[in-house]
């Protein structure tokens, strides 16, 4: 008797025929070289950076073309051909408007071409659509059909699929091929043509991206972030601290909706959030002006206000946000924290410290003087409760936060493709840390009732964040709660550091008490040792496996280095987001990882999408290191290949099946 997955297996392969056929193609499949893998980290908002790198593939889609045509064409032509492949819809435009001449599009053309280069457009798209297809056309050689058909348009679908696979041996298909292009041409149809092999281009360069955490905070595109995000065909998404902040926010946490609020006003993003994600501020605009309406706000600036052009108007009204935010983030995080004394997180109770008569407060024994006593929302005698205003506030945001259906729609798409760790070929991908003693050893948690370390640890965390989302009744609470501890704790693998001192670096001149000592892993990660440990407990051989961190800004220009404990962890945010280029003296990383092996790219500072566009700029790039493979990689090399091999195992027994009779064919 069959069991039973076989004889669902036979509902759609039912006959030996289609067993085998399916067994060629998974085989077949299996020799195809390995696709690319993009990982990136701490994108903070950087929309436009992170567009341009999805559209050039961090630089692979230049070195394409510098590869097929090499010193055949002009680096001027070169720079104009990757404008159009990056931004189709918008480099056509310009050109046949004139605001890029032709001649600048094409020089050094052939005799026979010169003459209609500036007047005739057909030149152009004719050399256009033949050079477009010549990079579509070297990205999805190691695609099989099936999976390149998938992508096409269908209105195009026919016609790309006949021009990607041109032969200039035959001299009657070359023929033939000119005809396709010209009937395109005549029939006023290059332009959707050129747009949509570009965008095909888009979809193969990067086979899948991986985002090792902090799409939020500082820069004010990361709702524009998660829309292009939705639009790649396979990615993942490793949570980091920030993402976990704003995840909170948007499943109801009332202390992390004030901690967005604070993080928003105190960089001037509020266009995240009003335009973005369409939250009315205008209650909490009031608000602020009601209370401190001829408060001069002096510490609550937001951060460069002065060269912020955007401020010129607002940086009053901004700074006065600023400040009832930060209030209610406070005495919101009080709140949680009472609630969850497993937490151990008693020290960063501070309200209660204040001496509210003599505007003094006291930590670790010692009085320092506020830098800001002006607090009318506080009741001395409790200090933790909203006012009766600041409960309505929360009340009007929260159902702001919870009815913006953008918010709501990449919250899930954050559940859907995120996690809080992957493994994945080889690597093992976590934003900031897996909490470590000392002496070295896995730190033990308690995560909402269950006590665990090392990789159970981090598949219970990942288990109470959904929680908080899908959970219901006292569970879900509790894990709503607990998010906060996952932005701000000191166990927390998202953040692993001793405190998070906000309070101090607004309320107290002492640059002591703003330090935030790091946990053990940030020191003994550096250590291969250590590394190897993490990955034999996340299942990867480590003599093979590695590590990829972001979280923690790699300071290029005091000399430090994204390779850490002798190339066993890959620490890889490099400042995509402007705030920390001034740490980081460079504009990001991309690790790549494809049929040869690792290549991991430094970046420079994007200029402006305009720029690229109108000038064919392009972010300037460098490759720190290459690590080549002894052999080409196969999909049989990878994850997929394992599965793919598990299939065809199946389906073997599949065929036995029919073979004896105890499967009937169809």
């Amino acid at each position: 008797m069959a069991d039973r997955y076989l004889t669902l297996l036979s509902e759609k392969f039912p006959n030996r025929n289609a067993v085998i056929t399916e067994i060629i193609n998974l085989k077949a499949i299996m020799s195809l070289p390995k696709g690319t893998e993009h990982f990136v980290s701490d994108l903070h908002g950087a929309s436009s950076a992170f567009i341009h790198m999805i559209k050039n593939a961090s630089g692979v889609l230049r070195r394409k073309v510098d590869d097929l045509y090499g010193d055949t064409i002009t680096e001027q032509e070169k720079r104009a051909l990757c404008a159009l492949i990056y931004y189709p819809d918008e480099r056509i435009d310009l050109v046949k408007n004139g605001i890029i001449p032709l001649s600048d599009e094409l020089p050094n053309l052939s005799p026979l071409n010169c003459s209609e280069a500036s007047s005739n457009l057909n030149t152009w798209y004719h050399r256009r659509l033949h050079q477009v297809t010549d990079v579509a056309r070297a990205v999805t050689v190691k695609y099989s059909r099936s999976k390149v058909r998938k992508l096409l348009p269908n209105n195009f679908a026919y016609v790309i699929e006949e021009l990607l696979h041109e032969s200039s041996i035959e001299h009657d298909r070359s023929d033939y091929f000119r005809a396709i292009i010209d009937g395109i041409i005549e029939t006023g149809s290059a332009d959707d043509l050129l747009i949509q092999i570009s965008y095909l281009i888009h979809g193969l360069a990067i086979d899948t991206l991986h985002v090792v955490g902090d799409i939020y905070d500082r820069g004010p595109g990361a709702d524009k972030i998660m829309e292009v995000l939705s639009t790649v065909h396979d990615y993942d998404v490793q949570w980091g601290n920030h993402d976990i902040e704003w995840m909170g926010a948007a499943a109801g946490n009332q202390a992390l909706i004030a901690t967005v609020l604070r993080v928003s006003t105190r960089y001037a993003n509020i266009e995240t959030l009003e335009e973005g994600y369409g939250i009315n501020l205008l209650p909490l605009a009031n608000f602020a002006m009601e209370t401190y309406g001829n408060d001069p706000c002096t510490i609550w600036q937001t951060k460069d206000f002065e060269n912020n052009p955007r401020l010129t108007r607002s940086a009053q009204l901004m700074a006065k946000m600023h400040k009832a935010a930060s209030i209610l983030q406070f005495k919101l995080e009080g709140q949680t924290i009472l609630r969850h004394p497993e937490w151990n997180m008693s020290d960063r109770l501070l309200l209660d410290k204040i001496d509210y008569a003599k505007g003094t407060i006291t930590i670790h024994g010692k009085t320092y003087p506020l830098l800001d006593t002006n607090l009318p929302t506080i009741d001395p005698a409790h200090p933790y409760d909203l006012s009766q205003e600041e409960a309505e506030l929360m009340t009007q945001l929260s159902r702001s936060f919870r009815k913006s259906e953008k918010l709501q729609k990449h919250l899930r798409l954050l559940y859907q493709h995120g996690s809080l760790f992957l493994v994945r070929n080889g690597f093992l991908l976590y934003h900031a840390a897996i909490p470590l003693n000392e002496d070295g050893t896995f730190t033990s948690l308690n995560v909402c009732g269950k006590v665990v370390s090392g990789r159970a640890l981090m598949e219970r965390i990942d288990e109470v964040v959904r929680l908080a989302y899908y959970g219901s009744g006292k569970k879900k609470d509790d894990a709503l709660d607990y998010m906060l501890y996952l932005w701000c704790g000191a166990g927390s693998p998202l953040y692993n550091k001793d405190k998070m001192t906000t309070f101090e670096r607004y309320f107290v001149k002492d640059k002591e008490l703003e330090k935030e000592a790091k946990g053990a892993y940030y020191t003994l990660a550096n250590d291969e040792a250590t590394c190897r440990m993490i990955l034999s407990e996340f299942g990867l051989d480590p003599d093979t496996g590695r590590i990829i961190n972001g979280h923690i800004p790699v300071k290029t220009i005091q000399g430090e280095t994204p390779m850490r404990a002798n190339g066993k962890r890959f620490v890889i945010d490099g400042g995509f987001s402007k705030p920390y280029q001034e740490k980081t003296g460079i504009a990001g990383y991309t690790l790549i990882y494809n049929s040869h092996g690792i290549q991991l790219v430094e970046h420079e500072e994007f200029e402006s999408r305009q720029q690229a566009i109108l000038s064919g700029c392009d972010i300037h790039s460098r490759t720190l290191l290459q690590d080549f493979s002894t052999h080409r990689l196969r999909v049989r090399d990878t994850d997929l290949g394992q599965e793919l091999q598990l299939q065809v195992q199946d389906l073997i027994r599949l065929r036995t099946a029919y073979e004896t009779g105890i499967i009937k064919e169809k």
